[in-house]
């Protein structure tokens, strides 16, 4: 039997003819290859030991109090104190010590160092933020916010992980709270520490104003106007105190004139002509007549003691008292006479011997008047218009001598305004520069108080967890099946791999097998058109052959069958399972 073929192309593309004919001669090794490579991935697939994942879930609630009553000094978002608190945990230190606590990785710690062992344990450590839509508060625009975080841990044992993960948690939740209190702490130490030194330094300041205002004297800018009234007031009275002073020597001269024309002491006569003595005039005349009555008489005599008492009398009466110039020239007339009386009458005559007792009287009193000298006061006049006219003498000299003592007075004032006013320009800019210093530095005090104050309320707010805070609503739980790995999808990547591996092998070992199989790779060698193709007419052996080949497909099929029956059954659901619920389905008891 003979087959015409058209005329073919050598460069023509493979159809899907060509597949199946290539499929169908290299079948064999396609189910071989299908076959070992499903065996090797379903058995790493079995083989693959389980890994447990315990998760606690925490969440992050807000502060109870208000932000608007309380504000906290932690201004960083939760996911950078998330991150935060995730570095100091994850700590080689601290991780250190679960490691040993728990006795992890013990075959790594045998042959690594620390280093590794650390870096699985990280590995095998998974925080993972959870967010949601918000609304902010301050810019009401839709926003991302996390809201809570996981933390979970990986382990060959359910129990281990379950241990470790509550470990981990503690120290997330643990360092969370320490953090926020340490920081809220930094805080209002920051703000006392800067409280105190501005403290120091406004006390610094008002020193130096204080030694700044003493060395000033008064002549500060803002007394500028206080001197310059001041001035101008010591001004004005200086003005009036100079026509005072004017109006008051035209007066003193005028009295002094007056003065002048009047006696100070024209006699007071009685109604009968004769002259009324005074206690003074009677006493000067009394102490005459008894010193001339001690020359005649005894001081017993009865004359001698009334006159003694009288004098006294009118001693304390009129404050004066016997001065001994007086006596002393009474003596020197007493001794002047008696040598003219002597020369003239003799020593022995009653007139010379009345003298010379007279004398010896004198002596006695000059003597006890030595012993007791008293200023004798001046002379009170006795003319009531001379009297009048010195007393208002004494009264305008008294008040121009006061006024000028105030004169000098304001004019030293005056003086002393000047210079401040003249000084003022000169300390302006250095006591402008300390003041404003001075100011400065207090409003700022005054803003570092007042922040401090909210910082210590802060700081209280976290000592006593009422701040926003971590709250551990999901705790690790034992895991009941493993986390890894997944033998479903392991296991259908094992498939398509076989698969994929299987027909490779067959495209492979066909591509390189160079045998002559069709017309047209007979014409591409050849270049020459084959007139007839004979069929392949297969013998007894081809037949045996052919049947083992089926066998073996037979075995393949069964062994996948098999196989994925058995993955169903540990992967998915038990077949007995899978069974009962097929016939329930189709109502079959």
């Amino acid at each position: 039997m003979h087959q015409q073929h058209s005329q073919s192309s050598p460069s023509s593309q493979p159809t899907l003819q060509d597949f199946l004919v290539v499929f169908s001669r290299r079948r064999a090794i396609m189910a071989w290859t299908f076959a070992s490579l499903l065996v090797l991935s379903l058995t790493a697939v079995f083989m693959w030991p389980p890994t447990y994942r315990s998760t606690a879930t925490i969440l992050i609630e807000e502060q109870e109090i208000p932000s608007d009553l309380v504000r906290s000094t932690i201004t960083s978002y939760a996911d950078q104190r998330i991150e935060t608190i995730k570095q100091q945990v994850m700590s080689r230190t601290t991780l250190w010590k679960v490691v040993e606590q728990y006795d992890l990785y013990q075959d790594l710690r045998r042959r690594s160092p620390v280093e590794e062992v650390v870096k699985r344990f990280i590995n095998d450590i998974e925080v993972e933020v959870i967010s949601a839509d918000v609304v902010d508060k301050r810019t009401q625009h839709p926003t991302k916010a996390t809201i809570a975080f996981t933390v979970a841990y990986q382990s060959q044992s359910p129990e281990l992980a379950q241990k470790v993960a509550n470990e981990l948690t503690s120290l997330f939740l643990g360092e969370n709270l320490k953090s926020r209190e340490r920081q809220a702490q930094e805080a209002t130490a920051f703000l006392q520490q800067e409280a105190e030194g501005l403290a120091k330094h406004i006390s610094h300041l008002d020193d130096q104003i204080a030694a700044f205002k003493q060395r000033a004297k008064g002549a500060l800018p803002e007394l500028l106007p206080l001197n310059q009234q001041l001035m101008n007031q010591a001004d004005r009275e200086l003005v009036d105190i100079d026509q005072q002073s004017r109006t008051l020597e035209e007066r003193r001269n005028y009295l002094e004139g007056e003065l002048a024309t009047i006696k100070p002491n024209t006699p007071i006569m009685s109604v009968n002509g004769e002259r009324i003595l005074d206690s003074a005039e009677r006493l000067r005349a009394l102490r005459a007549e008894y010193a001339g009555a001690s020359a005649n008489f005894s001081l017993d005599h009865p004359d001698i003691i009334k006159m003694s008492q009288e004098i006294e009398a009118l001693e304390r009466e009129t404050g004066l008292r016997s001065e001994p110039e007086e006596a002393s020239k009474a003596l020197i007339d007493a001794r002047a006479t008696m040598a003219t009386q002597s020369d003239r009458l003799g020593k022995d005559h009653p007139d010379v011997v009345a003298t010379q007792r007279k004398i010896g009287a004198l002596e006695r009193e000059v003597h006890r008047l030595s012993g007791a000298r008293a200023k004798a006061p001046s002379i009170r006049p006795e003319n009531p218009a001379y009297i009048n006219l010195q007393a208002q003498l004494n009264s305008a000299v008294s008040s121009l001598d006061a006024l000028r003592k105030t004169r000098a007075d304001v004019k030293r004032r005056l003086q002393e305004y000047t210079t401040r006013l003249e000084r003022t320009p000169e300390l302006e800019p250095a006591y402008l520069t300390l003041t404003r210093d001075r100011d400065t530095s207090a409003q700022k005090y005054q803003d570092i108080r007042s922040r401090l104050l909210e910082a210590k309320v802060s700081e209280g707010l976290e000592v006593q967890r009422k701040g926003e805070r971590f709250s551990l609503i999901d705790p690790p739980s034992l895991p009941e099946k493993p986390d890894k790995p997944n033998r479903l999808a392991l296991a259908f990547v094992g498939i398509i791999l076989a698969t994929v591996g299987g027909l490779g092998a067959g495209l492979a070992v066909d591509a390189l097998d160079h045998s002559i199989r069709t017309p047209e790779q007979l014409a591409q060698l050849t270049q020459l058109f084959p007139l007839a193709v004979i069929p392949f007419m297969p013998n007894e052996e081809d037949l045996a052959q052919s049947l083992r080949r089926r066998l073996v497909f037979k075995g393949v099929g069964l062994g996948a069958a098999v196989s994925v029956l058995t993955a169903i059954h540990v992967f998915i659901v038990p077949l007995d399972v899978l069974w009962f619920g097929m016939m329930k389905r189709f109502g079959i008891d």
